[in-house]
């Protein structure tokens, strides 16, 4: 909130965690400096995982930076302006782009961005507006994709509880009743049929197109266009990065034999290994294959020399500093959150619910987790929260288990779209190159539509459990709300 209000994201985080340290030792000066760096800001940076991430996010900013250089993404933007002609027609291709690049949501942001930039801009369409495109294309496509990292994520989490089936069985099967990530999908493909906009964005997107000011960042730099540079050396480098992060993945969950813990038992099974990754770990192996065969590919087309390569490494790093930092800061103040016990009073809050609203509960879980991962700007914390209650509250047996972790699953992506410390919102807006804060502001009435749909939906299964009664009545409505605010949009303007 303070974020939202200030226009100041480094300072909020800061004082966010400052406050977190304040009263997690009772407002003792010397409690509050130990607790804020040494058990929040340097455990956060000494944390495995979260180098893992920094790491994965240098390696993604070097090899954009290689294939701009390399003029791969201009030449990519040229047979795009060929082929796009209209601006439904570009929005649609990020949509389409977004949803292909599913193994992981970093890489989903950062690629899309580069390549579809010189596009939307091409049609004035807004930097805020492609950062809500890659945002809603990003983290909502991999919660349904069982070969991603977030896969992994949620099986890694319920494996092992009390649901009859593997962790990964139990994904797959949930994937139907993720309601938020489906309407998503409808949502901006109708949006970008319809050809209108709402809240800020409108502002936003009618700047764009009567004066051209797609609320860039100051500081982007623009890559000069080199003109050797063709489609492949964009698409290749993609191409080889999406199959050696996967080989990375299912590699260290020891499908080739042992798992990175000595285990195994993923021997040969694809999907074992998926749900036995870890994806900290993966992906930074996956990155660095990736990096180093996109500089010998480069170079070798003489697209580029090898002394151009190395610079873009540290120019990569530079570019990615912003996100860095504020994922510093997420992070960290995520481990203050928790250690002042938020999974206990969620798990009081959802036990309480329990008793009184039964069929209403996956309306009350993805509420709760909305609320949750907006708060503490992470899907994948959400989930090792909710998940165990979730499964600790219906019995393997029932339907409404896979609706409620489906609920888990879209709530807790829906609070990490929107907000202002999730890492994949910040990874968006560097895709876009646009502010992160007027990201965030104007996203926020869209996610608040999609998930008010939402919460219809999961009150319909809740009591129908049936998915096709689900689907039909929350497509519908879906369509149905956006046709009346359009109306509503059009009496303003007249």
């Amino acid at each position: 909130a303070l974020a939202l209000l200030t226009k100041e994201v480094y300072s909020s985080l800061f004082i966010g965690i400052l406050m977190g340290g304040l009263l997690y030792s009772n407002f003792q000066f010397e409690g509050t400096l130990l607790h804020v760096f040494e058990d929040g800001i340097v455990a956060s940076l000494s944390d495995s995982y979260n180098v893992g991430i920094l790491i994965f996010l240098v390696i993604l900013g070097a090899m954009v930076c290689m294939m701009n250089k390399a003029g791969g993404s201009a030449a990519f933007g040229r047979w795009a302006q060929k082929n796009i002609k209209t601006r439904v027609g570009a929005q649609l291709a990020s949509i389409l782009l977004g949803c292909l690049i599913f193994i992981d949501d970093y890489f989903n942001c950062l690629t899309v961005g580069s390549v579809m930039r010189p596009i939307t801009d091409k049609h004035n369409i807004s930097r805020v507006k492609l950062a809500y495109i890659i945002d809603a294309t990003a983290a909502p496509v991999c919660m349904i994709a069982p070969i991603s990292s977030w896969a992994a994520a949620v099986s890694s989490t319920a494996e092992g509880l009390d649901t009859g089936i593997s962790g990964i069985q139990l994904f797959i099967k949930a994937i139907p009743y993720n309601l938020y990530s489906l309407l998503t999908f409808i949502f901006i493909i109708a949006l970008s049929f319809m050809q209108f906009d709402y809240g800020p964005m409108r502002t936003y997107e009618r700047k764009a197109r009567e004066t051209g000011d797609l609320s860039a960042l100051e500081n982007a730099e623009d890559e000069a266009v080199n003109p050797k540079g063709k489609v492949i050396d964009l698409l290749l480098p993609v191409l080889v990065l999406i199959a050696v992060c996967t080989t990375g993945m299912i590699y260290v969950g020891g499908f080739f034999g042992v798992d990175a813990w000595g285990g195994t038992d993923c021997a040969g099974d694809f999907i074992g290994a998926f749900g036995n990754t870890d994806a900290f770990m993966g992906l930074p192996w996956g990155g660095i294959i990736a990096l180093l065969f996109t500089v010998i590919y480069l170079v070798a087309r003489r697209v580029i020399t090898f002394k151009d390569a190395m610079a873009c490494i540290p120019k990569g790093f530079n570019a990615m500093i912003s996100p860095i930092l504020i994922l510093t800061l997420a992070v960290s103040l995520k481990a203050t959150i928790t250690s002042l016990g938020a999974s206990i009073y969620v798990h009081d809050l959802m036990e309480g619910a329990a008793a009184t609203l039964y069929s209403m509960l996956p309306a009350v879980i993805f509420v709760v987790a909305c609320i949750l991962a907006f708060a503490s700007g992470t899907s994948w914390g959400t989930f090792g929260i909710l998940i165990p209650i979730v499964t600790a509250i219906f019995p393997a047996s029932s339907e409404l288990l896979i609706i409620g972790i489906s609920a888990c699953c879209a709530g807790a992506v829906m609070g990490d779209h929107c907000s202002p410390i999730s890492d994949t919102s910040i990874m968006a807006s560097a895709g876009a190159q646009c502010d992160h804060l007027e990201h965030v502001a104007t996203q926020i009435p869209y996610v608040l539509t999609v998930a008010g749909v939402c919460v219809v939906g999961f009150i319909v299964a809740g009591f129908v459990q049936n998915v096709y009664i689900t689907w039909a009545v929350s497509f519908a409505l879906m369509l149905c709300v956006l046709f009346v605010i359009r109306s509503m949009e059009r009496r303003k303007a007249a």
